[in-house]
């Protein structure tokens, strides 16, 4: 049964550019990422931030110095000077 999808121009250049490289039609190509889509639980929430992805690693690492949040534009700077 034929369907109709509008995309924007970047969408359907990604879509040429896939189809092109995995040497499928840009209908198996939607058909593939549509059942991959369905396998994902619909429970599982995508983060609303980069953040949230990457929370749970925040504040892990144990160590390094200090007051590098409040030095790193001077650390930096003092690490480029050394370079030179």
């Amino acid at each position: 049964m034929p369907t109709s999808v509008r995309l924007d121009p970047e969408t359907e250049a990604l879509l040429r550019r896939l189809a092109r490289e995995r040497g499928r039609t840009k209908s198996e190509i939607i058909r593939d990422a549509l059942h991959r889509l369905a396998t994902v639980p619909s429970d599982v929430a995508e983060p609303a931030s980069l953040y949230q992805s990457v929370e749970d690693l925040v504040g892990i690492a144990d160590n390094g110095p200090k007051d590098l949040a409040e030095q790193h534009k001077r650390r930096f700077r003092d690490k480029l000077h050394r370079r030179r």
